[in-house]
């Protein structure tokens, strides 16, 4: 370098939080910016999953302004024929359709009629789950002695599989699936989780099966009684979780309502910790529990997830 140059570093352009957050994404569902996925990686339900959750956390980003379909499309590096897609293999609905099940209005109008469904079955002294509606599940609880020995000469099944709603974590026993968490990058957690909750018990890695139950878990037409789950919860978390296990599929109710049906009407605070104590995901429905305005309210596995969720089961509802 001569006497008189001067030297000029490199400046790199500047870029918004924004565009770095979109690079991210794209860097996640595997696709170069500005491109559309392949046709083998849109048929995978992780990749669908992974555009339909941020999809959601565009629309809520930009709720004020109502984004039509053609700016979600390009906010998830998709052609709308291509998110359309997407929509119909993952949810078997549209996309338009998906959304209206997200909005507030939709929320409200569920809790209404919530109300007047759970009305009626109070009134019909129908208590009980298997009379209410065919249970997907059945369940039992585990005793205060057997919590006590953390799990003592029991062996826990555990693996890691692919759900609707993302990469799981399941954890069973002989006598039935005792944990379910949905994973973003957080797997070790989980784990430390999982062997918390069975701290003297002898854990085994089985992907292949944990795979075989998720396909239990999500099958197209459950049957009654198929899968059966070992709860560890107090009295109280139980009955709360067994009121939920009562709701009909795609029936949204609100921490008032769920209190009323787990006959604690004045305990709405401390059904809201019952349901964070769930350690059993989409079967035992916490997401099914929305705020008294419509909102989707927060969710131990993610927002966007319990929104995906709740629009998911509405459309195969409507569709049953």
């Amino acid at each position: 370098m001569g006497a008189h140059s001067i030297y000029r570093p490199r400046v790199r352009p500047s870029r918004s939080v924004a565009q770095v957050r979109k690079n991210r994404v794209a860097r996640t569902l595997g696709t170069p910016q500005n491109a559309v996925m392949d046709e083998a990686t849109l048929a995978q339900p992780a990749r669908q999953y992974a555009v339909v959750a941020q999809a959601i956390a565009y629309l809520r980003q930009n709720a004020l302004r109502q984004p039509a379909l053609a700016e979600v499309a390009q906010a998830v590096h998709l052609s709308e024929f291509h998110l359309q897609r997407v929509f119909a293999q993952w949810a078997g609905i549209s996309p338009k359709r998906f959304l209206q099940y997200l909005t507030k209005e939709y929320a409200r109008q569920a809790l209404r009629e919530a109300h007047d469904v759970l009305s009626v079955s109070h009134a019909s002294g129908l208590s009980s789950a298997g009379r209410l509606h065919d249970l997907m599940v059945s369940c039992e609880a585990m005793t205060p002695g057997e919590i006590k020995r953390g799990g003592a000469g029991v062996s826990v099944g555990w693996g890691q599989a692919d759900t609707p709603f993302g990469a799981a974590l399941a954890g069973w026993t002989g006598r039935g699936l005792c944990y379910l968490a949905f994973l973003d990058g957080d797997a070790s957690q989980r784990q430390q989780e999982l062997r918390a909750a069975w701290p003297a018990a002898q854990l085994q890695r089985d992907d292949a099966q944990a795979q075989r139950l998720m396909a239990q878990v999500f099958a197209a037409a459950p049957q009654a009684g198929r899968l059966h789950l070992l709860l560890r919860g107090t009295n109280f978390q139980l009955k709360v979780w067994e009121a939920l296990l009562r709701l009909p599929p795609g029936r949204r109710v609100s921490y008032t309502q769920l209190a009323s049906l787990a006959g604690v009407p004045k305990a709405q605070r401390a059904v809201g910790s019952a349901l964070a104590a769930n350690q059993i995901g989409w079967l035992i429905p916490c997401h099914r529990v929305i705020r008294e305005s419509g909102d989707s309210g927060h969710y131990r596995w993610g927002d966007e997830r319990k929104a995906a969720m709740l629009a998911w089961e509405a459309g195969r509802a409507e569709a049953a």
